[in-house]
């Protein structure tokens, strides 16, 4: 593409690196050709979830070696804080009209899919999430399922390779809140349009990378869904009819002609009553919880350590 017909649009691109110096090197070879093809003025963050490799050096090794058009900012994280919050302190510090979110440096779809969701976007679409054809694992699919189902979002959810989110949508969640705790969510629950692109399954991200996942899962639902509350108020109204079941039980045996052992009927009901009595006393409180978290989770903060621009000597 010639340089008279590159993008005006300034494009960022937040890519999140946790002891990926295997795949770093070659993740932002790709990146800075993609996108210095195709845009004017354009910015790579990367995002050093206190790793624990050489993912550092080898970005810095790439800058000297490489000499991209553009610095590179690298932002470390004074400790291990999650994808979620890293992803949070590149998606501050990026100026970008549209913002590429990469969550893994692992590329296992086709490369013109990052410039295709650019289009996309274009067309109409402030959030653009690339899927493959197949979630990654039962766990996966099984998290999804759950999270559609009791989210209660205008646009489901399904497992996503990277996504492209414009300046609108991100203003849109960070006024709602400062600190998005599970970014795909808040942006589906932004009331502005999404697209998903689906590209044919190949090697997902693999064991790495579904370990950190698991933790967001859970967090996740605990967070954007009722699923914990419902899980209780179903267990309330088993025990509640167990219960009834119970207290029938215990009358028959009482009325029958042969006498129960004393005091059995009594430490019958009891228990029934009680153990219903239990777990809708859970029920409400996990109702009361939800209602705090969600108050809570909200002044999440992420800690950074330091934010350098990583620029070739040669320009």
């Amino acid at each position: 593409m010639a340089a008279t017909n590159k993008e005006k649009n300034f494009a960022s691109a937040v890519v999140y690196v946790h002891n990926d110096e295997k795949l770093i090197g070659s993740f932002l070879q790709t990146l800075y050709r993609l996108l210095g093809n195709h845009f004017e003025k354009y910015e790579v963050i990367c995002v050093n979830d206190n790793s624990t490799d050489h993912s550092v050096s080898v970005i810095r090794e790439f800058v000297q070696s490489e000499h991209p058009q553009r610095p590179l900012t690298l932002i470390n994280m004074s400790i291990s804080q999650g994808m979620e919050l890293a992803m949070n302190a590149g998606i501050d510090c990026a100026i970008g009209d549209f913002i590429f979110e990469f969550d893994s440096a692992c590329m296992d779809y086709p490369e013109e899919f990052i410039l295709r969701s650019y289009q996309t976007a274009l067309s109409g679409y402030d959030i653009v999430s690339v899927c493959p054809e197949e979630a990654s694992g039962r766990m996966g699919k099984l998290f999804y399922r759950l999270f559609n189902r009791y989210s209660h979002s205008q646009y489901p959810l399904r497992t996503d390779a990277f996504r492209l989110v414009s300046r609108r949508a991100v203003n849109r969640v960070h006024a709602i809140n400062p600190t998005m705790a599970y970014r795909k969510a808040a942006y589906a629950a932004s009331g502005l349009k999404v697209e998903q692109l689906i590209y044919p399954s190949q090697q997902h991200q693999g064991k790495k990378q579904a370990e950190k996942r698991t933790d967001l899962a859970l967090n996740s639902l605990a967070l954007y869904t009722d699923a914990a509350y419902k899980l209780a108020f179903y267990i309330s109204l088993l025990f509640l009819a167990i219960t009834f079941g119970g207290a029938i039980y215990t009358v028959v045996i009482y009325l029958m002609p042969s006498s129960p052992v004393a005091g059995w009927t009594t430490t019958m009901l009891l228990l029934s009553s009680g153990f219903f009595g239990v777990f809708l006393v859970l029920t409400l409180i996990l109702k009361y919880l939800s209602l705090l978290v969600d108050l809570i989770f909200r002044k999440q903060k992420y800690l950074v350590e330091s934010v350098e621009k990583i620029q070739s000597e040669e320009l």
